[in-house]
């Protein structure tokens, strides 16, 4: 069994939604993609199956039964063990206390914004904000949606954290804009510096 296979990102999110009761994969990709646009662009069907496949050799799944629908071919449901279960915990326990420091490619972009010129930047910031609030607004409304229709809050905490994430990400663009648009950001003049901010 492959470690990297264990160290991949939807390990947690696979443990996760077992957690709620046995599935076959082809059910758990339908249900990670409809839960989160992130998971919708990450998990292929080959990286889901490598990963149950990884998580049955290391004892946190179990095949429970073979489901047939119609003429379509027999599929294997898996449940989460007790040694799953112990290590979802550990796992929740672990990135929840312990803040580490994420590289979005967005941060990495803006480490080199001042090479697209303050026009540039200015425009390209402009267009992000205005695709950043038309995606805020819409995951505002399936939130409210799923609140309205009785989800319990904690069951949907990761969509409520994410839209504090895209305003504050909103509100840093809009001032780093108005900088770029009266002059106070300008690209500097002479070499870059050698120190490296903390």
């Amino acid at each position: 069994m492959s470690r990297r296979a264990l160290d991949n990102p939807i390990v947690l999110a696979v443990l996760g939604l077992l957690l709620e009761g046995p599935a076959h994969p082809h059910r758990m990709l339908a249900a990670l993609r409809e839960r989160s646009d992130h998971h919708a662009a990450a998990i292929t069907r080959g990286t889901l199956y490598n990963t149950v496949a990884a998580l049955t050799g290391a004892g946190w799944l179990a095949p429970r039964a073979r489901e047939r629908s119609g003429n379509r071919p027999e599929r294997t449901v898996y449940a989460l063990t007790e040694d799953g279960r112990r290590e979802l915990v550990r796992r929740l326990d672990s990135q929840i206390r312990t803040p580490e420091r994420e590289f979005p490619r967005f941060l990495g972009a803006v480490a080199h914004l001042g090479a697209l010129g303050t026009d540039g930047a200015a425009d390209a910031l402009t267009e992000r904000l205005r695709r950043l609030r038309s995606r805020t607004a819409a995951d505002e409304e399936r939130l409210a949606a799923a609140l309205t229709a009785g989800v319990p809050r904690l069951h949907v905490i990761e969509a409520e954290y994410a839209l504090s994430l895209a305003r504050a990400e909103a509100a840093w663009i809009a001032s780093v804009v108005e900088e770029l648009r009266t002059g106070s950001l300008a690209p500097p003049t002479g070499p870059a510096p050698t120190s490296t901010p903390p």
